[in-house]
């Protein structure tokens, strides 16, 4: 679940979410979904824009997000970093408000102050993994799902990987 279709951090997670092959996914009998918090008109830029071709939907409301106990506004402990996020704060964050100010319908695309966050649920409603952040910069790793939900992990580097013989 994603804190908004602006923020920088989000954006670059989900661009790697869409590196998750859809074969892995089917071999596993997995979905991968995304949630986002704004207007379904955001849906297809936001996945123009970072390649994500699995399911996405939204929840203006954030009932789910209130239902699973996520969070709004952010701890001060900023020191957890997420891996799949590239960009520094300042740059992140001027690129979210450019793309703000730019966009269609000039609006920030959900709360800001939300924190989203990452689950395996199934099969039924049995939730089996519940990962809130805590701010911006707390995302789970995404191999970690992965290998929760019974999913081969995916090499987010743009390093050849060396392989032992």
């Amino acid at each position: 679940m994603l804190q908004n279709f602006l923020c920088y951090t989000c954006k670059e997670y989900v661009e790697d979410l869409a590196k998750v092959p859809k074969a892995f996914l089917q071999e596993a009998n997995v979905r991968l979904i995304v949630i986002g918090q704004s207007s379904y008109h955001h849906i297809k830029p936001f996945c123009s824009l970072t390649g994500y071709t699995h399911e996405m939907y939204v929840d203006p409301q954030r009932e789910i997000y209130k239902t699973l106990g996520m969070k709004r506004g952010e701890s001060s402990n900023l020191s957890v970093r997420s891996p799949h996020v590239k960009s520094n704060t300042l740059l992140g964050s001027i690129w979210s408000v450019w793309r703000a100010m730019t966009g269609p319908a000039f609006d920030f695309q959900g709360d800001p102050a939300q924190q989203g966050g990452a689950l395996i649920l199934g099969p039924g409603n049995e939730v089996h993994f519940l990962h809130l952040d805590k701010n911006r910069l707390d995302h789970v790793p995404i191999n970690t799902v992965l290998q929760l939900a019974g999913v081969k992990t995916v090499n987010f580097t743009n390093k050849p990987q060396i392989i032992d013989v």
